[in-house]
C-alpha cells in the first residue's frame, strides 16, 4: 500500500534533542533554524534543513566536512566535543549562521537519536531481520507481502549497519503501520547495538552460516552474535527461528518472549513446491499455484522466512500470493540475464554455504549447453579461508562445470585442489586478464555463473558477456 501522508515539518527540535542527549548546543546567526528535517552522514547528501552527523573514519574525518555540509544547506551538524577546537568548528557556524550539537560520541548519539525518533511511533509494528545470508531478499519479499495490506517502511537498499539502520529509521512517517529492518554486522556487538535502536516486536534469524567467521572466529560465536537480535525483548515479543537450524535450541533458550519455528513443514497452507529451474518455483499455497520468480532453494528459504513474518503481522493469504508473485531478484542476488548465453549474476556476496547452494542449483538444471562457473574470492573468512576455499575446490571437482575461471588471491587454494583433478580451469588475480579469458571462451548456449564476494565485483564481466548475454 502507498503511504500518502508524510510526517510534516521537523524530525526534531534542537533544544529537545540536545537535552535528551546531554549535548551542548551552539547557535549563531540572527534566526538560526530551530530543528532539522533530515539526517545525513555524507556532506554531499546534505540538503536544506539537514542535520549532518560528523563521524570520524579511518580514511577521513567527517568533522573536516562540516563547512561543506553547511554550504549544501545543512541546518546543523552533530560533532564530537573533542573536535570543536581541532577543526575550528565554532568559527564555521559563525560564518554560516548555523548550529552545532556537541556530544561525546557522534556515532552513539546518532544511534540514540534514531531510537528516540522511533519511540515517537508507538503504533509502528517493528520487525528486525538478521542472519548470515538472505537478509535483504527476505526483507524485500516480506515488504511485498505485507505491503499488499498495510503501509510499510523498510531499509533502503541494505542500510543495515551501525550507521545505515539509524539513517533508515528516519524514513518512518506517521502513515506507516509496519517497519521492516534488516540488521547486518562487521564487528562484535553490532547486532546488540542495532537491536537497542529498533527494539523489534518481531525478530527473525534467516540462518547461521560462516559469513564473517573471520571477524568472530567460530560459528558458535556467530550464533551468539545473531541471537543478540532478541536481546531487547521484554516478554511480548516473537522470535522467528528456522526449524532446520543446528542452533535452533540455543537461539530459543532464555528468550523473554515467544519462540516460533518456521520452514517448509511449518505451514499447513503450503501444499508443495515445484522447481521451474531458472524461472523460479511454483508454490502451492492454500490449494492455488503461485509463481515465485526467484530461483534456487535459498530463495525459497527466504520466501518461507518472509511468509513467517507475514503470518505474525498478520496478513491474509491473498497478500501472501500477491507478494510472492511480485518478487524479483535484486542486483547480484540470483539475477538471470538471458541472451545468446545465460548468465546467473549471483555476485553480491559469497560464503561457503551460498557457493555450495549456487553450484548445486546450476548442476541441477536441465541444460543442453556448457556450464561455465566463474568463482571469485570468498572474503572475511579469516583463518578459515584456506580450508573453505579448498572445500570449494572439491565441490567444483564434483560439479558439472565444463570450465572454471577463478579470480582473486584466496581462490589460489581452489586452484591447488583443481590441479589434482580433471577439471578445466584457469586462475588469475587480474580482472582484465579474466575479462579477456571469459569473453573469449563463452559462446552461444552457455550457462555462466558469476559467484564471488562483493569485493571481487564480478559484475564487471557483464560488459564482456553482453555479446553473449
Amino acid at each position: 500500500m502507498s503511504c500518502n501522508g508524510a510526517r510534516s515539518g521537523l524530525l526534531f527540535e534542537f533544544n529537545a534533542l540536545s537535552q535528551s542527549l546531554g549535548a551542548d548546543l551552539h547557535s549563531c546567526g540572527e534566526t538560526p533554524a530551530c530543528g532539522f528535517s533530515s539526517v545525513c552522514i555524507d556532506s554531499r547528501s546534505a540538503r536544506e534543513g539537514s542535520l549532518f552527523v560528523a563521524l570520524p573514519g579511518a580514511a577521513s574525518d567527517g568533522h573536516g566536512f562540516v563547512d561543506a555540509a553547511f554550504r549544501s544547506g545543512a541546518a546543523a551538524a552533530m560533532v564530537n566535543r573533542s573536535s570543536l577546537d581541532a577543526f575550528s568548528l565554532l568559527p564555521v557556524i559563525k560564518e554560516h549562521g548555523k548550529t552545532l550539537i556537541a556530544v561525546d560520541n557522534t556515532l552513539r548519539s546518532l544511534q540514540e537519536t534514531a531510537r528516540l525518533y522511533l519511540d515517537r511511533f508507538p503504533g509502528l509494528l517493528k520487525i528486525g531481520i538478521t542472519g548470515s545470508s538472505g537478509k535483504t531478499t527476505t526483507k524485500e519479499i516480506a515488504a511485498a507481502i505485507i505491503g499488499a495490506e498495510k503501509n510499510v517502511v523498510m531499509n533502503p537498499g541494505n542500510y543495515n549497519s551501525e550507521t545505515g539502520l539509524p539513517l533508515a529509521a528516519f524514513e518512518v512517517r506517521d502513515c506507516h503501520e509496519v517497519g521492516i529492518f534488516e540488521m547486518g554486522m562487521n564487528h562484535p556487538g553490532e547486532i546488540a547495538d542495532l537491536a537497542s535502536i529498533l527494539n523489534p516486536h518481531i525478530a527473525l534469524i534467516t540462518n547461521i552460516g560462516t559469513a564473517h567467521i573471520g571477524i568472530l572466529g567460530s560459528i558458535e560465536a556467530i550464533a551468539k552474535e545473531k541471537k543478540e537480535i532478541f536481546s531487547c525483548f521484554s516478554g511480548s515479543n516473537t522470535a522467528l527461528i528456522p526449524d532446520d537450524c543446528g542452533f535452533r535450541d540455543y537461539l530459543a533458550a532464555g528468550l523473554r518472549g515467544r519462540a516460533s519455528y518456521y520452514g517448509a513443514n511449518a505451514f499447513a497452507e503450503l501444499g508443495g513446491v515445484r522447481s521451474m529451474g531458472l524461472d523460479g518455483s511454483e508454490i502451492l499455497w492454500e490449494g492455488r499455484p503461485v509463481r515465485f520468480a526467484l530461483p534456487g532453494k535459498h530463495s525459497l528459504a527466504d520466501a518461507l522466512a518472509a511468509i513467517a513474518i507475514a503470518r505474525e503481522v498478520p496478513v491474509g493469504d491473498e497478500a501472501i500470493r500477491q507478494g510472492l508473485e511480485s518478487a524479483r531478484p535484486l542486483f547480484g542476488r540470483g539475477e538471470i540475464l538471458r541472451g545468446r548465453a545465460t548468465v546467473i549474476r549471483d555476485c553480491y556476496n559469497a560464503n561457503p554455504e551460498s557457493l555450495a547452494g549456487a553450484l548445486e542449483f546450476c548442476d541441477s538444471l536441465d541444460w543442453q549447453g556448457r556450464r561455465i562457473y566463474v568463482i571469485g574470492d570468498m572474503l572475511e573468512l579469516g583463518e578459515a579461508s584456506r580450508k573453505a576455499h579448498e572445500d570449494a575446490g572439491r565441490l567444483l571437482l564434483g560439479s558439472k562445470a565444463d570450465m572454471v575461471f577463478l579470480y582473486g588471491k584466496e581462490t589460489a587454494a581452489v586452484a591447488e585442489v583443481l590441479r589434482g583433478g580433471a577439471a578445466r580451469f584457469s586462475h588469475t588475480c587480474d580482472m582484465d586478464e579474466l575479462s579477456r579469458a571469459v569473453g573469449g571462451y563463452v559462446r552461444d548456449g552457455d550457462l555462466v555463473l558469476l559467484k564471488g564476494s562483493r569485493g571481487c565485483a564480478l559484475e564487471r564481466l557483464c560488459s564482456v558477456l553482453e555479446g553473449a548475454a
